[in-house]
């Protein structure tokens, strides 16, 4: 009888074990499957590209080929009413022509990075702290002359960097995500960094040239640092001692002022839909009156030239504008179709139009594209 109370014992305790077993076993893996529903990563990526070739062509033409890859990534961690929300959106484009000069030209380029850490002290409320940087991969011309033209953009020229404080609400509904930003407390960092024209291996080998054949300089490639100062802004006029207008050459130009920002996304089976406005007002004046000193200091120099250079057209209530949407749709697994556009309006920067007036202006790009893609 001894023999047969040991024996069932032991068979309990064994079961017991086991069971002991898989309540550890199912505790770690539920514990795994909490750490998973933590984070939220989703996206879309893809490959664009086309090509045209002609032979003994009537209408005209040239052969040519073109690409363009993206992305846009979101990440999202959530755990004990701390939120942490990344967004990483950039794209890259180029096109070949068969022509003598400007075989290769940049058709897309395009670097934009947000994170943001919040503390949610109500339901759908966080006290957010965010930071951004937006930029370019690769140095950009205007194409007009060829390849010897100076560059107009590059790496850090532009450059757009902000850091804030504020509160941002979020709310979820159908698969839809929205998020809404304000901070009181942004700054803002605008960068124009360049050194001079000759940084380009191309322009110098042309101002080389000139200058072994002992040919003038063009205008175009004089005070170059200045130029794109101008072009992005970066640049304050201010008054010397004599109340005198005088030009504060600068690469960058920091402001505190009012930032807000508002996310969208959306994505059902293969439909991916996701659009991100900011703006952004400087706590300035309108600066002061420079009419009457322009007259006097410059008296053959039209007043309306110097005012849209000026601080003028920076000041609380004029608003920068960035604006961009996503559409895609995946079809077959391997096959995207994607719309994707910006909007852009920054106060002081100047853009030519055909005749040459320089003026801030909105800005818009869109692209459309059949390709390889991926959205998950």
């Amino acid at each position: 009888m001894r023999k047969v109370y040991i024996l069932v014992l032991l068979c309990l305790f064994g079961v017991l074990t086991g069971f002991a077993q898989e309540d550890k076993a199912q505790t770690a893996e539920q514990k795994a499957d909490t750490a998973k529903k933590n984070w939220k990563f989703d996206g879309v990526m893809g490959l664009n590209a086309g090509a045209t070739s002609l032979i003994f062509w009537t209408g005209g033409g040239h052969d040519n080929a073109n690409a363009l890859t993206y992305a846009k990534l979101h990440l999202l961690y959530y755990k004990d009413n701390i939120a942490w929300e990344s967004n990483f959106d950039t794209d890259f484009g180029i096109t070949w022509i068969d022509q003598e000069d400007d075989q290769v030209k940049k058709s897309s380029d395009d670097i934009k990075f947000a994170t943001k850490l919040g503390w949610e002290f109500k339901k759908g409320w966080y006290l957010t702290a965010l930071g951004s940087f937006q930029s370019q991969y690769a140095i950009g011309r205007d194409y007009k002359k060829g390849k010897y033209d100076p560059v107009i953009s590059k790496w850090l020229c532009p450059s757009k960097t902000e850091l804030s404080i504020g509160i941002d609400w979020k709310k979820s509904v159908g698969g839809c995500d929205f998020s809404v930003y304000m901070s009181p407390v942004a700054g803002t960092i605008n960068t124009a960094y360049v050194s001079d024209a000759t940084n380009d291996k191309y322009t110098k080998e042309y101002l080389d040239a000139l200058e072994a054949a002992g040919l003038p300089i063009p205008e175009e490639y004089k005070d170059f640092r200045q130029e794109m100062q101008i072009k992005y802004g970066t640049y304050k006029i201010i008054q010397d001692e004599n109340g005198y207008p005088i030009i504060d050459w600068r690469n960058c130009r920091v402001e505190f002022g009012l930032s807000l920002k508002g996310t969208i996304a959306y994505k059902y089976k293969n439909l991916t839909i996701a659009s991100t406005l900011w703006l952004f007002t400087p706590y300035q004046g309108k600066g002061f009156d420079m009419k009457t000193a322009f007259q006097e200091a410059y008296p053959d120099v039209p007043y309306e030239l110097y005012y849209q250079y000026s601080n003028l057209n920076r000041h609380f209530g004029r608003f920068d504008v960035d604006w961009d949407f996503l559409i895609s749709y995946n079809f077959l697994k391997v096959l995207n179709v994607t719309f994707s556009s910006n909007l852009k309006f920054y106060n002081g920067t100047l853009i030519s139009d055909k005749n040459g007036v320089e003026k801030d202006r909105v800005q818009f790009k869109s692209v459309i594209g059949i390709g390889l893609g991926y959205s998950f």
